[in-house]
C-alpha cells in the first residue's frame, strides 16, 4: 500500500488524550471523515483508529481509540500522520500533491534545468526548490503563468519560459 503524508502530531490536548494536528493539506477539511490513519514509527505505519475529530479556532483535533489520556498520547508527538490511497483527496484540476512533484525533473525551453527538491509555502504562492545539476538552487513561483505541463507520473514539469530565466542579473 502507498502512504501519503498529511500531517504530524504537535501536542496533547486536554485531558481526554486527543491530539493537536500540524495539517500538512490545503485541504482541513479532509479530516472530518477520516476513519483511521497511520502513524510512523521507526519507518513502520501502524493504524489508528480515529474516534473523534473537531476544528477548534483553525486547529485539527484529533482523538484515537484506546487514547484515553494525556499520558497514553504523549508517545505520538512528533509522529507523521498518513493516509492509505483510498483516503487520499481529490485534487482540483490544475492543483498537484506536493510528492508527485518532488523529484520530478524540470525543463525549460527543451533544456533539462534540474529536479523538484522541496516547495516552500508562502503567503502569495508556492515557490519550486529546484536543484540544478551542479548542485545549485533555483527557485521559481509555483504558478501557472510558468507551467506548461506536469505529468505526475513519468514525474516531469516543463515550464514554458527558457532556460536565460534563471540566469543571474549581473547588473
Amino acid at each position: 500500500m502507498d502512504y501519503f503524508l498529511i500531517g504530524r502530531v504537535e501536542q496533547v490536548y486536554g485531558k481526554d488524550g486527543c491530539i493537536r494536528l500540524k495539517s500538512f493539506s490545503d485541504f482541513p477539511e479532509r479530516y472530518l471523515n477520516l476513519k483511521k490513519v497511520y502513524l510512523d514509527f521507526w519507518s513502520d505505519k501502524k493504524t489508528f483508529y480515529v474516534e473523534g475529530v473537531k476544528d477548534v479556532k483553525g486547529q485539527i483535533i484529533i482523538k484515537f481509540k484506546k487514547f484515553d489520556s494525556p499520558r497514553d498520547s504523549q508517545v505520538l508527538i512528533g509522529r507523521e500522520i498518513y493516509v492509505g490511497e483510498d483516503d487520499v483527496v481529490s485534487l482540483p484540476e490544475n492543483n498537484f500533491f506536493v510528492h508527485d512533484l518532488i523529484g520530478s525533473e524540470v525543463i525549460a525551453g527543451n533544456e533539462r534545468i534540474g529536479t523538484i527538491s522541496d516547495i516552500i509555502k508562502t503567503n502569495a504562492n508556492d515557490v519550486l526548490v529546484i536543484l540544478t545539476d551542479d548542485g545549485d538552487e533555483k527557485l521559481i513561483p509555483y504558478v501557472l503563468n510558468f507551467i506548461e505541463k506536469f505529468d505526475a507520473a513519468q514525474k516531469r514539469l516543463i515550464l514554458n519560459i527558457t532556460k536565460d530565466f534563471f540566469e543571474d542579473d549581473e547588473d
